[in-house]
């Protein structure tokens, strides 16, 4: 084998964030009666908050925000979206998404048998991610995956985030892995793929959007079963 260690990211490329998401934001949109606060669709909450959402997470892996600045305002910047009145509470609406996403369970299409491929063939699998210890932990968990995964990287033990190769080195490092022998497969183009290639990293763009740069990773594929034919 040319690989002998695999290293994930979490969200997005093996853990269904977009329909974990959107099940717990339609629980809040229910359980906190929103429409009282003046929210009367529950689409334009759910894509309201994804889309501002995605826009955060992007600041934050170019270094322009902190993790606290998402805790804390994409509740706030949502209402203000949707033109409504931001509830005093929407600090705990938002502490109530945290409590309630990581016991949701859907994995993306293929992941599931993907792990179980790549582990009978003797990978070590490992995750790099740029969540909460706790968090991230606990979404493993609840999607039944966490007996593929020998060591969890995350900003917090690595205290560094991905594209910081500090994190990488670090991933190596717990992980008694060399670059050569290591590939990082992600669906982020920075944080991911130009974060470890810049460290010296193989990588696969889990791309289904099929976009362009100017640089290219190792692998680009669409579907997370392609990779069978890469491992």
């Amino acid at each position: 084998m040319k690989y002998r260690h695999l290293f994930f990211d979490l969200d997005h490329t093996l853990w269904d964030f977009e329909r974990n998401s959107s099940e717990s934001l339609t629980d809040i949109f229910h359980n906190s009666n929103l429409t009282s606060h003046g929210i009367t669709s529950l689409d334009h909450f759910v894509q309201s908050f994804l889309r501002i959402n995605t826009e955060l997470w992007d600041k934050f892996d170019r270094g322009l925000i902190h993790h606290t600045y998402i805790r804390e305002n994409r509740f706030k910047m949502v209402f203000e979206e949707l033109g409504v009145s931001c509830p005093n509470n929407h600090e705990e609406i938002g502490e109530v998404y945290l409590q309630t996403l990581p016991q949701k369970k859907h994995l993306l299409e293929g992941a599931l048998e993907l792990l179980d491929y790549v582990s009978g063939k003797g990978y070590n699998l490992h995750i790099v991610t740029n969540g909460f210890n706790d968090i991230q932990a606990k979404k493993i968990a609840s999607s039944g995956i966490s007996h593929f995964f020998q060591n969890i990287v995350t900003f917090e033990n690595a205290n560094a985030k991905k594209p910081d190769p500090k994190i990488f080195a670090y991933a190596l490092e717990v992980s008694g892995a060399v670059p050569e022998e290591s590939i990082m497969i992600g669906d982020n183009w920075i944080a991911d793929v130009l974060g470890a290639k810049q460290f010296g990293l193989d990588t696969v763009y889990v791309n289904p959007a099929g976009l362009t740069f100017e640089e290219t990773p190792t692998y680009d594929i669409r579907r997370l079963e392609e990779l069978k034919a890469i491992f």
